[in-house]
């Protein structure tokens, strides 16, 4: 379970949960530069990638399906390219995924002055929390890209769900430096041999995801030689309203990858 921005082993835990309720055993990590994981010189999402692979050799693991959350879907990539001998089935939601100048993006790019913005928002557990605080909603659109319009509108079990995932990013300056690196990732993309990846590949974003996701979501799907695109009108970010149906995909993906 690779997390995305904000997140860190808790994160991935939290969002990987009701899988573990399905019978599923769940690694969950913590990527460079979040929670007490070091950032090293070279945080680039195929150093990410080898790191997971060190991972499942000093857990003794030979091969294990991938799910990539937002910005960890560029390592969780990384891995299938790299080494596709150690996956057997991949999961990219709402992924921060490179897309041709071609495709037409579902929300604008976001400008350098945000980026300067919002760095210094996470940056700061006082700034963060004062904004939980005081301007929740403003945090929900433009930290969390989701439209706070269908937050206010979910049902009470997934507005609980996606409070708590505003409030786990808590604290902050724990991780910063993760953050920095997610924060202007997408800026950073280049075209990747989607073609080459043998993995059985499964794809989730919203139309209305503040960051963008989903065209290049689609367009990393069409790529990836059988791979199956889920796109939904709305769900943001988050994919609010959309949990349920996303692990129930997700788990019989799995499941159809992993027959045994």
């Amino acid at each position: 379970m690779v997390h995305g921005s904000g997140g860190g082993h808790d994160q991935g835990m939290d969002w990987a949960r009701p899988l573990t309720r399905q019978g599923m055993r769940v690694i969950a990590m913590s990527r460079f530069g979040y929670l007490r994981t070091p950032r090293p010189a070279d945080a680039s999402p195929e150093a990410q990638a080898d790191a997971h692979v060190c991972l499942l050799d000093a857990l003794g693991i030979g091969k294990a399906a991938v799910v990539g959350v937002s910005a960890g879907a560029t390592s969780a990539l990384q891995m299938a390219l790299r080494h596709p001998g150690r996956i057997s089935a991949l999961v990219l939601v709402v992924p921060i995924a490179w897309k041709p100048g071609s495709v037409v993006d579902s929300a604008p790019p976001v400008s350098d002055e945000k980026d300067a913005w919002l760095l210094r928002l996470l940056g700061s557990d006082f700034l963060y929390w004062t904004g939980l605080q005081v301007a929740r909603d403003p945090v929900f659109r433009h930290v969390l890209a989701t439209p706070p319009k269908l937050i206010h509108a979910a049902s009470p079990q997934e507005q609980t769900r996606v409070h708590a995932m505003a409030e786990r990013v808590l604290p902050v300056s724990k991780r910063a430096l993760g953050l920095r690196d997610d924060t202007r990732l997408g800026k950073r993309l280049g075209p990747l041999a989607l073609e080459t990846i043998p993995v059985p590949t499964l794809v989730i974003s919203a139309r209305d995801d503040g960051f963008g996701t989903y065209a290049g979501a689609e367009y990393t799907a069409s790529r990836i030689p059988g791979a199956r695109f889920i796109g939904y009108m709305d769900g943001g970010h988050l994919l609010v309203g959309r949990d349920e149906a996303v692990r129930d995909a997700i788990v019989d993906w799995l499941r159809s990858a992993n027959p045994q």
